[in-house]
């Protein structure tokens, strides 16, 4: 089982900005696929952004152009960008372990609340 700590969450006005991290333990993080879901109140949960151990990224609909997920294999460490926030963004964010690209999650990180607010 791998750990995933995410931080960087909080509040945020409407067309702001806000970077996320994950951090993971293990020493092949390299060979991870991970990636990034979201639960809003009321709603499923719901992946947003993956990317491999080569960088090859996957975005849903509802944030291409807005996110970016990034990694750095150095410092065992997953980003999300998000860029141009609009209130339904608002949810919890998780950081997880994925078996394949935009496949079933494998480990999951605590969450970190998202606010778009003004």
């Amino acid at each position: 089982q791998v750990q995933l700590v995410e931080s960087g969450g909080g509040l945020v006005q409407p067309g702001g900005s806000l970077r996320l991290s994950c951090a993971a333990s293990g020493s092949i993080f390299r060979t991870y696929v991970m990636g990034w879901y979201r639960q809003a109140p009321g709603k499923q949960r719901e992946l947003v952004a993956s990317i491999t151990g080569g960088a090859i990224t996957k975005y849903a609909d509802s944030v291409k152009g807005r996110f970016t997920i990034s990694r750095d294999n150095a410092k065992n460490t997953v980003y999300l960008q998000m860029n141009s926030l609009k209130p339904e963004d608002t949810a919890v964010y998780y950081c997880s372990r994925l078996a394949i690209v935009w496949g079933r999650p494998l480990d999951w990180g605590q969450g970190t609340q998202v606010t778009v607010s003004s």
